[in-house]
């Protein structure tokens, strides 16, 4: 069993008890560190190279919002899951710009903490249910102005292939078994698709492939 390495980031020491205590209990999940604040979570990130972040997005020094960005920019491998009590549009769609992986509410840790840590971890994207539907209508909204379709139009086929796959959730190695590539090929295949779609994170790209309907049978 690969255990999931987490580090947890949040300003308020008794949320950093429970949250340890809640994924202590879990088999494939090990604490590897916390920080009070972003400022030190970019530190201790380059320290402890975590797989999984969750991160808060209003503490001191440094917000989630930049610490997430550096995080991403300094440890790619790191994948950031934002957790807090903002469930408004206006604290969404910035944290995914910033390359965050997911989104979850501190009100329902209890319940989604620990299915979206192991989403995240295989390379998928985890939003809460009011938050995939305000993600869908506004890339809806973009493509009924024309901003992400011609650039859709710009994939060749390989890379739609690979685009379904990864917001399917499948991780390079998978893709790359189910293609007959190299898991390499596979990450050059993202990285292009990344830039010719303006993306920025895998959660973007889930929501982008929704929005286009990649995702139906018909996708």
């Amino acid at each position: 069993m690969t255990t999931i390495r987490v580090m947890l980031v949040d300003d308020h020491p008794v949320v950093r008890k429970g949250l340890r205590a809640l994924l202590e209990g879990e088999p494939d999940m090990e604490v590897v560190g916390e920080a009070g604040d972003g400022a030190q979570a970019v530190e201790l990130a380059q320290t402890l190279h975590p797989d999984i972040m969750t991160m808060d997005i209003s503490m001191p020094e440094m917000d989630g919002l930049e610490a997430t960005r550096r995080v991403r920019l300094c440890c790619p491998d790191t994948q950031v899951l934002i957790l807090t009590v903002h469930a408004q549009e206006r604290y969404l769609f910035p944290v995914l710009k910033a390359g965050a992986a997911g989104y979850v509410l501190k009100s329902t840790v209890d319940t989604e903490l620990v299915d979206a840590i192991r989403t995240v971890a295989q390379g998928g994207a985890f939003l809460y249910p009011s938050a995939t539907r305000m993600v869908l209508e506004d890339y809806l909204s973009h493509l009924r102005q024309g901003d992400a379709g011609d650039a859709y139009e710009q994939l060749s086929e390989r890379e739609r292939e690979v685009l379904k796959f990864i917001a399917l959730g499948y991780t390079a190695s998978e893709i790359a078994d189910k293609l007959v590539l190299s898991p390499k090929s596979v990450e050059t295949y993202r990285m292009r698709i990344m830039q010719k779609l303006d993306l920025h994170s895998r959660a973007a790209l889930v929501q982008y492939a929704l929005a286009r309907g990649l995702l139906t049978d018909g996708g």
